[in-house]
């Protein structure tokens, strides 16, 4: 609603958005006002406002009295309501704003649609436009030409609701026209409208009688006769003819509310220009309800529905002349097609709808050919699964629909009143009306099923069971195509031929859609019958891709079934997406990533419905997919996508003979599900094998599912090819850092190495790492840079889990540069990533940082109860140990850490720093120094490590403190990896 609206067709009215009233006081001010909102948005010159306040008796200082009466308005009005502009005033506001100018809109629009034919419309939009007048037009003015025009106005909408309303069933109010023939007793069109109305009520005695005392009045008051019109409506009601023609059959009355195809409508509407316009769709999508609400009151409407598949043009066309209630055949006219153009013809405007084309295309087609050609006034508004195919033709197709839910609770209140959709079960509605493609046939199907079920049952039927059988029940009145969901899909289905219906059942292995090649390839049949599809809306597609409704492809599969060509369909579909998961690999790796994981990602449902089938039914494809995706999944954020299937195929038995690379793939995709063996004999494969990865990814997968090897990596799997040796400089690299090594140099070279390939994953692992080695310095702002490109590096790539993991790599330091608000975002936003990638519970790394920040603001409790949940390794146990209550168990707690820490020198360093919380101050003086010489570096604002050393420095002194702690740094690494281990126990 806009912000005032203004009433000027009775007593002067503002009001608010929120419905209050503004008081607008002293006769002066409120003409003035009426003055501007006459024309509203347009400057009223200060002479005009002058001359309609006073006339001819014009007071000294009339100007100066309207600048007063105009800040008045200004003291009661929102501020900007009135503008000075250009010598004189306006108010702000549109014209629709205003009861009167939207008034003479609605009434000129009403008008145009009835010299349109569009009775309906016509009706309609003149109620709205009387609807708008409360009393007088501009009580606050004195009378003159405005008063005088908007009841010109006004009389004039009241005639053309009447011929309006004559035109359609009801007809019109006999008594309502009586009262303003009374009131203007001389306007001829308002009598004949009278007459007409009487005659159509049945009393046409009345009817020759008004015009008998219209005849008389005319004659004495003017001297004249009644006009050629108002006689020629009196002869046709002597003749007892109604003067409109016979009416033809319009769209069929609906039970139900129209709901959800609104914008679909006004295009409707926006295309009365065209001749010809198809409303397109698969069954059950709305398009005869579109046409009857368009249609409703107007028009001829056309069922051929009943005509079979084998109907000519003749059959069509004499479907249309019974609806146009045409019987004789003109002289000389012998054919059915001739006899309704001759009927046509003398049409000025008619609208003829021609519902259920899609049986009988090609001869609707014909009939429509030959009727717009000769007939210049009609309008045809089709309704088919296929366009006609003329030349002109204007295709208006629907899509599923936009508000299925508000459709859901429409029909749904209507068998079981009260029923609602609330946050209680919008989720599920929202589920049903997804699972049912947004088909409003099925979701009225689905609806009505409330009578037998709640929500939640029939959400899990629909699920659970054949949605077909779950939608078996319908109105047993209507047709019978309409009358369950396979109806509706069944009748498209028998009206295509064979290799339509072999493509048909073949194209629904695919579960995501697919490209042209694609089909082509899996189905064996040629793209120009995939083109039929599209045509007979069994298939739509964007130009690029093809995709059924999931309602419709599950209708075609069980049509494979049936063929008994699921299984062979199905391995041709398998065979296909693994040649493009090979083809696709390589290039993963390169600076064309991007298009190939998009290309990947369009596929990803065809490339998880592969890799399932094959799970069960083919293992060597199932095998050989894992390795070729591995690089897919990681680098589009889909870790987890493959870990059920992987750990299903290692149940299954032994791989199959010449796998072992595959096999490897497939255990490192089953964290955690993978058994012990399978974790040995795949490390096995990864260290004994002497030839390197036909997927290099694979040597990355298992680095990060396995974690460094105790001897190295085994340097003959990795290849020659320049990602491979970038992979190197970046593993080795990376044990230089855990081990406590320099490793800025080997970063920075495999950083350098993927960059210059254009690979962003590998060089947003290299970046993330040089950002913690920045910040470990406290070279903050090069840290918050390296992070920074980072994660535009893994956004570029859509990998919500890998931006996650960087997010809270960089909390961590911004707790280290004391900026907790900044960490705290960084973490939430990482959980909301988390949870759009469907991780739950979240990564222990987020927990940890999360009870990081709880210390960092003094509420130990909250960092123990998210630490709780947070596992056994390591760095868990030193974080709970730091939030412990009780010294004891912190104690317990730090030596369990470095215990449990992997024999890597930076991971016993961490675990050795909470042990330093734990002991007397000149050891804790020792072990902290112990912790620099196994990471190599201090490391800058920790406060857990500056706390130790401060209570140890304030017990010992400066220089005790300071000699231990040099006596632990100096250690070399092997005396440090030994003194670790020694305060295990």
């Amino acid at each position: 609603m806009r912000e005032v609206q203004y009433g000027i067709l009775g007593p002067l009215q503002v009001r608010t958005s929120s419905g209050e009233d503004v008081a607008v006081g002293g006769p002066r001010p409120r003409a003035l006002l009426t003055m501007l909102l006459l024309q509203a948005g347009r400057v009223v010159s200060v002479d005009a406002l002058v001359d309609g306040q006073y006339g001819d008796d014009l007071p000294a200082g009339a100007a100066n009295a309207v600048q007063a009466q105009v800040s008045r308005l200004r003291r009661a009005l929102p501020p900007g309501t009135i503008e000075f502009t250009g010598g004189g005033y306006r108010v702000a506001a549109d014209p629709d704003d205003v009861d009167a100018l939207r008034f003479a809109r609605l009434a000129a629009d009403g008008r145009r649609a009835l010299a349109e034919g569009r009775a309906s419309d016509a009706a309609a939009l003149q109620r709205e436009s009387l609807g708008l007048w409360r009393g007088p037009a501009l009580p606050d003015l004195a009378p003159g030409p405005a008063t005088t025009r908007l009841d010109g106005l006004r009389l004039d909408a009241q005639e053309d609701l009447a011929e309006a309303e004559l035109a359609l069933p009801d007809g019109t109010s006999v008594a309502t026209l009586e009262a303003l023939a009374a009131e203007h007793p001389l306007r001829e069109r308002l009598r004949g409208l009278l007459m007409r109305a009487l005659h159509a009520a049945g009393r046409p005695a009345q009817a020759l009688e008004e015009y008998e005392k219209v005849r008389k009045l005319l004659r004495a008051e003017l001297g004249t006769d009644p006009s050629p019109e108002l006689a020629e409506v009196h002869t046709a009601i002597l003749r007892a003819e109604h003067p409109a023609p016979p009416r033809p059959r319009t769209a069929p009355a609906q039970l139900t509310s129209f709901v959800g195809r609104a914008a679909e409508l006004d295009r409707l509407a926006a295309l009365a220009t065209s001749r010809l316009v198809t409303i397109l769709g698969p069954g059950g999508m709305g398009k005869t309800r579109l046409a009857a609400e368009y249609a409703a009151g107007v028009g001829c409407w056309v069922e051929l529905t009943p005509l079979g598949p084998t109907a000519d043009r003749d059959a069509v066309a004499t479907t249309v002349l019974a609806a146009l209630g045409v019987r004789d055949s003109p002289t000389g006219v012998t054919t059915p097609l001739d006899r309704l153009v001759a009927a046509l013809g003398e049409q000025q405007h008619l609208l003829l709808v021609v519902d259920n084309c899609e049986q009988v295309v090609a001869a609707a087609a014909a009939v429509a050919r030959e009727v717009l050609a000769a007939c210049p006034g009609v309008r045809i508004v089709a309704t088919s699964r296929e366009p006609l195919g003329l030349t002109g033709e204007t295709l208006l197709p629907l899509a599923p629909l936009p508000d299925a839910v508000r459709l859901f609770a429409d029909r749904a209140a209507a068998v079981r009143p009260g029923f609602v959709v609330d946050s209680t079960n919008a989720a599920t509605v929202e589920t049903i009306c997804a699972a049912l493609d947004g088909l409003p046939l099925a979701i009225e199907l689905a609806a009505a099923r409330l009578r037998q079920f709640g929500v939640d049952t029939l959400a899990r039927r629909l699920s659970e069971h054949d949605r077909f059988r779950v939608l078996s029940r319908g109105d047993p009145t209507a047709d019978a195509r309409h009358r369950t969901l396979e109806a509706v899909v069944a009748w498209s289905w028998d009206l295509l031929n064979d290799e339509e219906q072999t493509l048909a059942r073949r194209f629904a292995i695919f579960a995501g859609g697919a490209p042209a090649e694609a089909v082509e390839a899996v189905c064996g049949v040629p793209e120009d019958v995939l083109d039929d599809l599209v045509d007979r809306s069994l298939v739509e597609t964007d130009g690029e891709r093809y995709r059924m409704l999931e309602t419709v492809r599950l209708f075609c599969l069980a049509r494979l079934d049936d063929a008994a060509e699921r299984d062979a369909t199905a391995a041709a579909h398998a065979r296909h997406h693994l040649a493009l998961a090979r083809e696709a690999d390589p290039q993963l790796r390169r600076a064309d990533q991007l298009r190939w994981l998009a290309r990947l990602s369009a596929e990803d449902a065809n490339l998880t419905a592969a890799l399932r089938w094959s799970a069960d039914h083919d293992r060597p494809t199932a095998f050989a997919l894992v390795a070729a995706l591995a690089a897919y999944w990681w680098l589009s954020g889909r870790h987890s996508r493959p870990g059920p299937v992987a750990a299903a195929l290692l149940r299954a038995g032994d791989p199959p003979d010449g796998m072992d690379e595959e096999y490897a793939s497939v255990v490192a995709h089953a964290v955690p599900r993978a058994a012990p063996e399978h974790w040995a004999r795949g490390e096995a494969i990864m260290r004994t094998r002497g030839r390197e990865l036909r997927h290099p990814f694979g040597a990355a997968l298992w680095g990060m599912a396995a974690g460094p090897p105790a001897a190295g990596p085994n340097p003959r799997l990795i290849g020659t090819d320049p990602w491979s040796v970038a992979l190197d400089r970046l593993s080795s690299a990376l044990l230089d850092l855990l081990d406590g090594r320099p490793a800025d140099a080997g970063l920075a070279a495999a950083r350098d190495a993927f960059d210059e390939l254009g690979e962003r994953w590998g060089g947003a692992q290299a970046l993330d790492w040089l950002a913690l080695v920045a910040s470990r310095r406290g070279e903050w702002a090069r840290a918050q840079e390296l992070w920074s490109e980072a994660l535009r590096l893994q956004e570029e790539l859509g990998a919500l889990d890998e931006c996650a993991e960087v997010l809270c790599h960089r909390a961590t330091g911004l707790l280290r540069r004391g900026d907790v608000d900044a960490a705290a975002a960084d973490v939430a936003h990482a959980r909301e990533l988390w949870t759009s990638a469907g991780r739950s519970p979240l990564p222990q790394e987020a927990k940890l940082v999360e009870a990081e920040i709880a210390m960092a603001r003094g509420d130990l409790p909250a960092a123990r109860a998210v630490l709780a949940a947070a596992g056994e390794g390591a760095a868990a146990l030193t974080a709970r140990g730091r939030a412990a209550e009780d010294p004891e168990e912190a104690r317990r707690l730090h030596r369990d850490a470095l215990d449990a820490a992997p024999p890597l020198a930076a991971a016993r360093a961490d675990a050795l720093e909470g042990v330093a919380s734990t002991v007397g101050p000149e050891r804790a003086a020792f072990l902290l120094g112990v912790a620099v010489a196994l990471r190599g570096t201090a490391v800058a604002g920790d406060p857990h490590v500056a706390r130790v050393a401060a209570r140890a420095r304030d017990a010992v002194g400066p220089d005790a403190f300071s000699a231990a702690w040099s006596r632990g740094a100096a250690l070399p690494r092997e005396e440090a990896l030994r003194v670790s281990s020694a305060d295990c126990r």
